[in-house]
């Protein structure tokens, strides 16, 4: 099976305030050339501040990319229903879990995987490492350069969250064609915790995300190219200088199925998280309420598998 992404034109040189998804040229943030360096970050400090996700290229090469898609297509292939519910949640503490929703409000069959600090995937068929080896590198590599839009020293994040040791969950989802589903939505209205979310898909027009405008955009992601999606964590390390998204996944354009990976990077679980004495002053008052990234999971009544957002709970009432 081929997969593929469907492109579309994208100026890594210009952000603007229109609906248009940024695309964020990974290999810039770390050029040798000061300019060209100091440019590139800049796009990711508007990217950050205006949208809150973004496309980044040159980050993980297309052939890996292309082989964590072709495992998710061989697992459900190789595999039959009665295998794959093996994985069936048993416990809380089950590390690889298998689920299939069929029903209004819900469409997907997925299965999820702690992918670090320690790796837990089924034996069956490929491994998914070299994917997400990859994807760790990346995520220090915007630790870094986000913790340098923000002010602070390279290692600020990383340090702030322990992400040699961050909790990184994976959902690898197949969302059924349009005539199939039970109604339209693929999985409903929801933000994401941790640090950031990376996706990739075998096919385009899925994903919504609503911008800071209150409209919705169809995420289409180019080829070569990884969604990057802020969590709800660092906007309580921001203070809410960078928001976690409104997100949702359609599936109304879905002539086959559809594949994707979504991974959530994530803080150590033994991390306290709480907005930066940087983003606060009497004008900024605190807007969250700190608390480890275990508990922010649990906060809910799920648990870190399922790792469901609980930014509402964490949210400090304005007062005047």
């Amino acid at each position: 099976m081929i997969f593929f992404m469907n492109s579309i034109n994208s100026d890594i040189s210009a952000i603007d305030l229109c609906d248009e998804i940024p695309t964020i040229d990974y290999s810039l943030l770390f050029s040798e050339n000061h300019d060209e360096r100091a440019k590139s970050l800049e796009h990711l400090g508007k990217a950050c501040q205006e949208f809150g996700f973004f496309y980044l290229i040159n980050g993980v090469e297309q052939s890996v990319v292309e082989g964590a898609l072709k495992g998710i297509f061989d697992f459900c292939e190789l595999t039959n229903q009665e295998e794959r519910s093996e994985y069936l949640k048993k416990n809380p503490m089950d590390r690889i879990r298998w689920g299939l929703r069929s029903h209004v409000g819900e469409n997907r069959e997925y299965l999820k995987i702690v992918a670090h600090p320690e790796y837990h995937c089924p034996s069956k068929p490929a491994s998914f490492r070299e994917y997400f080896k990859r994807m760790h590198e990346v995520e220090l590599g915007l630790a870094k350069a986000i913790s340098k839009i923000l002010g602070y020293e390279e290692t600020y994040i990383e340090k702030e969250f322990k992400l040699e040791v961050g909790f990184d969950v994976s959902a690898m989802n197949l969302y059924p064609p349009s005539f199939q589903s039970k109604c339209s939505i693929g999985v409903p209205e929801h933000t994401d915790p941790g640090f950031f979310v990376s996706l990739i898909q075998d096919v385009n027009g899925g994903l919504q995300m609503l911008t800071h405008k209150g409209n919705w955009v169809t995420v289409n992601i180019p080829r070569n190219a990884i969604f990057i999606n802020l969590g709800d964590h660092l906007e309580i390390l921001s203070n809410g200088k960078y928001k976690s998204h409104i997100h949702q996944v359609i599936l109304d354009n879905n002539e086959v199925n559809r594949i994707s990976m979504a991974t959530l990077h994530g803080p150590s679980l033994d991390i306290f998280v709480a907005p930066a004495l940087r983003f606060i002053d009497e004008s900024h008052p605190p807007a969250y309420r700190g608390i480890t990234y275990k508990e922010s999971l649990e906060l809910n009544g799920s648990d870190e598998i399922d790792v469901q957002s609980s930014l509402s709970l964490l949210r400090i009432p304005f007062s005047l």
